[in-house]
């Protein structure tokens, strides 16, 4: 079955009396989304649907829009019901986007985080009716901030473990990236001659990329190489005085005193 996706709009002649405050969202565009994964959870589309629309009976909202996605994963960012709802923030029309639950609005951690971001820098409301978070709220505040945190700790996490697993291979002595095809040693020596990059790139017939690459590579090893002589000499001196230290006699002063 094909994944479907709908907009409704719902509205209301009657208008609500809320006060317009610097935090107090326009109730005249508020979006509520929902999501089910499968066709065979429809019921769970309407259950979602109706939790919503009661909370908007409960606040006093009359007039909004539901955007739906079924049938679709919510690993994929990318969804019809949800890309037409970030349109219409994008464009400005939604400052309140009401959901049933995160897991039903974002995929990850990460997702939930850049979506609330680019919430906020819209000045749109957030609300999640199963976790009761409201970005309007000292206590919505307070997540965002701990939600950042954790998705630049699940970002660390992830870089780590992609450094651990290159170096993992590049020890087990696989290949990292693409071959490296240019001369290395006839680009090396042209630069140490003080050949010009135009002239190397002409004699060895790779790009001018090319021959900035070897340079930095070159640069990079010869710093590594003089850094580990550095702790070489280091490691000589202190052997040294641990050996001269150890057969000094010890000679007695004038009290009688090994000293």
């Amino acid at each position: 079955m094909e994944n479907t996706s709908t907009m409704k709009q719902h509205t209301n002649s009657a208008r609500t009396g809320i006060a317009s405050g610097p935090t107090e969202p326009n109730y005249d565009r508020v979006a509520i989304y929902c999501r089910v994964s499968t066709s065979m959870q429809h019921s769970g589309l309407e259950a979602q649907e109706r939790a919503l629309k009661d909370y908007c009976v409960r606040k006093g909202i009359n007039n909004y829009r539901i955007f739906q996605d079924e049938n679709i994963s919510g690993t994929r960012a990318s969804r019809p019901g949800l890309d037409s709802m970030m349109a219409e923030v994008r464009a400005g029309n939604i400052s309140t986007l009401i959901v049933y639950s995160f897991s039903r609005f974002a995929r990850s951690t990460t997702h939930l985080l850049s979506a609330l971001e680019e919430f906020k820098k819209r000045n749109v409301a957030f609300v999640s009716i199963t976790e009761a978070i409201d970005t309007n709220s000292p206590l919505g505040t307070a997540f965002f901030t701990i939600l950042a945190c954790l998705a630049q700790l699940e970002r660390d996490l992830i870089a780590e473990r992609v450094k651990n697993g290159l170096a993992n291979a590049r020890a087990k002595g696989k290949q990292i990236g693409r071959t490296k095809t240019r001369p290395s040693e006839l680009i090396r020596a042209l630069l140490k001659s003080g050949m010009t990059y135009r002239a190397a790139s002409k004699v060895s017939g790779v790009s001018h990329g090319s021959i900035q690459a070897e340079k930095v590579l070159m640069l990079k090893e010869e710093q590594e190489a003089k850094e580990q002589q550095k702790l070489e000499a280091k490691r000589k001196g202190e052997n040294k005085t641990e050996v001269l230290d150890e057969s000094t006699p010890w000679i007695p002063n004038e009290q009688g005193v090994l000293v």
